[in-house]
C-alpha cells in the first residue's frame, strides 16, 4: 500500500466504500469525466505555485498619456 495513504489512515476497506460510494452517486460514465476536472484543477495549482516561487519580475507598464 502507498505511504500516503497510510499517512491518511485510509485502508484497503475504507478505500473501497469511498469506490462504492462515488460509482452510485455519479454513475460509471460521469466519475472519468470528474476525475479528468480533478486532474487538471491539480496540476493547475502546482503551476500556480511554481509561479509564487519563482522570482517575481515586474511588467512593464507603458505610459499612453
Amino acid at each position: 500500500m502507498s505511504t500516503s495513504l497510510l499517512i491518511m489512515g485510509i485502508g484497503g476497506q475504507e478505500l473501497i466504500v469511498i469506490v462504492v460510494i462515488l460509482l452510485l452517486l455519479f454513475g460509471g460514465k460521469k466519475i472519468p469525466e470528474l476525475m479528468r476536472g480533478l486532474g487538471k484543477g491539480v496540476k493547475e495549482f502546482k503551476e500556480g505555485q511554481k509561479d509564487e516561487s519563482s522570482p517575481e519580475k515586474k511588467p512593464e507598464v507603458e505610459d499612453n498619456k
